[in-house]
């Protein structure tokens, strides 16, 4: 037996090992949840002004660009189905110490994202209820979301299910309503702009798309999560295989779907867009405000107010099975790797502990959701990247996964990692430095604990 199959044998044998209480639906609704149904909300009007109107077509490119990421997903969980995810993943098809880097920088994405979550969460609950601070909100969302957690996976998952039912019905609404007006009182744009461009700031620019590609792969970043639940999930690793695809291509029809309509009801111009960055943040907003009605807006506020709260929720609930992986593996304290009732409740405080510290700063500054959203995703990325050298590694070099089918276990991966390094690339100069201060630390962290193979 496999050193990975005796890893996985052991951790089943513990009586604190994780409690198998997941289907298919409790993973769709992780990962749409940390995803979130209107993710481009936010980002629409940004997106809009560098992509010069082609907005829909960069979802679409993301998507594609995103689905290498999650095939070589459903490769690795099916061969290494262990939490961790990434972690597990790279120590399988790269080594120990490859595991160990890939963790440490998937651990900046899982702690970070779900403090921009929280954040959101307070920003519109104090545009709602102004009388309170957005730190104050920001707060309430991170101690009810981890009571949630600490009760477990499988109640957390069930009040999941109802968040997210909310946010598909809002959406639907909103794309009702969206066709309504359209039909009625036409486009305020041509009806392919969202896919060729608006023209107002020159001819269609395949630079300018793939310039926004690189921020639009934010609002996937969270389906991976899935991948984490691997010791949790009922009737075998192809079950999440079959979530992590499905919620990538569920996502992508949802992000074009919506991008595609409020740039068709956007009143500005792309390049009114571009001239006026003030009002990129609040642009699809403003656009169903304008177009709508401000009952409309009202409705998609407060549902990115609750959505939010529980994509951290998901959020944090991965990024507690990663310290829990990892404190199993002796990377970080052992501690981490304790259990009560099948829950990981230390790996889990110690990951509300971080986030809450960084919620809270980011909400008491006026410049500390740029601060954070301009790092989250290089962790992310950089992860992503040892996934796909992973899947070369297990089944093309290493050979454990028998006959090699070089198209899969090859091209895909490399084409995968191709993509992912285009992205850091293209990343802000901020998140480039934090990315290699963590990176330098986890490099440090590493050679304390040279000793250790786990």
């Amino acid at each position: 037996m496999s050193d990975i199959g005796t890893a996985s044998s052991a951790a089943e044998a513990e009586p604190s090992a994780l409690r198998r209480s997941l289907g298919f639906r409790d993973l769709v609704v992780y990962g749409l949840l940390f995803i979130a149904p209107m993710a481009p909300v936010g980002v629409f009007g940004t997106l809009d002004a560098r992509s010069h109107g082609a907005v829909a077509l960069v979802y679409l490119v993301a998507t594609v660009a995103m689905a290498f990421t999650a095939f070589s997903y459903a490769q690795m969980v099916r061969v290494v189905p262990q939490a961790g995810s990434v972690f597990a993943y790279a120590r399988a098809g790269l080594g120990p110490r490859a595991g160990f880097v890939a963790g440490w920088m998937a651990m900046l994405d899982y702690l970070l994202i779900p403090a921009v979550a929280y954040l959101f969460s307070g920003i519109a609950m104090e545009a709602l209820v102004p009388e309170v601070s957005r730190w104050v909100w920001t707060a309430i969302a991170v101690v009810l979301t981890t009571l949630l957690n600490l009760w477990g996976v499988r109640p957390a998952a069930r009040v999941g299910f109802l968040v997210l039912a909310m946010e598909i019905v809002v959406l639907l609404v909103f794309v009702v309503s969206a066709v309504v007006v359209l039909a009625r009182d036409g486009a305020e744009r041509g009806w392919l702009s969202p896919l060729s461009g608006d023209g107002t700031q020159g001819a269609f620019a395949l630079s300018a798309v793939l310039g926004a590609v690189s921020i639009a792969v934010l609002s996937y970043l969270g389906f991976d999560a899935i991948a984490s639940f691997a010791e949790e999930v009922t009737g075998g690793s192809r079950k999440v295989a079959r979530a992590v695809l499905f919620c990538l291509a569920l996502t992508g029809v949802l992000f074009v779907a919506q991008t595609y309509l409020v740039a068709l009801l956007e009143p500005l111009s792309s390049a009114q867009l571009a001239a006026e960055p003030a009002r990129q943040g609040s642009a699809f907003y403003d656009a169903v405000d304008a177009s709508v009605g401000t009952w409309l807006h009202d409705l998609v506020a407060v549902s990115k107010a609750i959505g939010a709260a529980f994509a951290a929720l998901a959020g944090q609930a991965a990024a507690g099975r990663l310290l829990f992986a990892m404190g199993r593996a002796g990377r970080l304290p052992r501690v981490l790797a304790r259990t009560n009732a099948g829950v990981p409740r230390p790996a889990l405080l110690c990951a509300a502990a971080v986030t809450l510290a960084a919620a809270l700063w980011a909400a008491r500054r006026d410049d500390g959701l740029d601060h954070l959203v301009s790092v989250v995703d290089i962790g992310a990325l950089t992860a992503f990247t040892l996934l796909h050298a992973s899947v070369v590694g297990w089944f093309a070099v290493r050979r454990r996964g028998g006959p090699v089918v070089w198209w899969r276990h090859v091209l895909m991966p490399a084409a995968g990692a191709a993509i992912t390094v285009t992205v850091i690339a293209e990343a802000s100069g901020t998140a480039q430095v934090v990315g290699a201060v963590w990176l330098a630390v986890g490099v440090m962290v590493l050679v304390v604990q040279r000793g250790r193979v786990g």
